[in-house]
This record gives structure tokens, sequence and C-alpha cells, in this order.
């Protein structure tokens, strides 16, 4: 047996308002969060394993996805999410040339349509075609 295992591996990422996060992640976003007993969150995902958020004293938000939900239907999580309040029209140049419900239209050669929002510390999350 190896001292290194990847059986618990999980994710993480920091906010600046740990709250905010609760509140975005667990009634905006749906998911299942609890609190653990250092006071970080502990988002359980449906297929298994999880992410922990922490808050972190000056907090930059990632430069990257930090997260991404595969969907059946874009469009259709677009205008849901949009009805709960969340803003997916995060890009206005050309490099990530979105339409107006922010949704990146895939391709050959471009990958999945995507839409990309940001959660209250700014950290960005993406739905993207499943498949």
């Amino acid at each position: 047996m190896t001292a290194f295992q990847t059986t618990h591996a999980f994710s993480g990422f920091s906010v600046d308002d740990i709250d905010a996060a609760r509140t975005f992640y667990g009634d905006t976003l749906g998911m299942d969060v609890t609190t653990n007993a250092m006071g970080f969150l502990d988002i359980a995902l449906p297929d298994g394993g999880s992410i922990l958020v922490y808050a972190k004293p000056n907090h930059t938000p990632a430069s990257f996805t930090i997260l991404n939900f595969p969907v059946d239907d874009v469009e259709a999580a677009v205008d849901d999410l949009n009805a709960r309040g969340v803003v997916t029209k995060i890009y206005d140049d050309s490099e990530f040339a979105t339409d107006e419900k922010g949704i990146l239209r895939g391709g050959p050669d471009r990958g999945p349509d995507i839409a990309w929002f940001t959660d209250p510390a700014g950290n960005v999350l993406a739905v993207l075609a499943a498949g």
C-alpha cells in the first residue's frame, strides 16, 4: 500500500464572506451546504465528493473557473440562474464573445456551449453543455 492515496480527495477554494457563500451555494444554487467544526463550509456533491469553502483574509477571487456544472440545456440553465438573481453575462470582450444571455456558443473547434457567473466573492463558476 502506498502512503499517497486519492480515495478521499476534495477540492477547496476561498471566499471573503463565509455567510454570503453559505447563502449563495445553499439557498441560491440549492447545493447541500453544511458548516464544519472549524466554521468552514462543506458542499456535498450529489455523485459523491465534496468541496471545502473557507474564509480567507484578503481573499482574491480565482482567475479561473473554480466549479463547473454540466447541464443538458445551457440556455435553460441560464434562464433558471437568471431567475434566481444570478448574472451570467460577465464577459464583454471578444475573447469570450457571449450572446445577450452570457452564453458562449460552442462548435466543432470551440468546445461546448458555456456560460460563466460569479459567486459573491468574485470566484468564477460555469454551466456547460454536458456530454
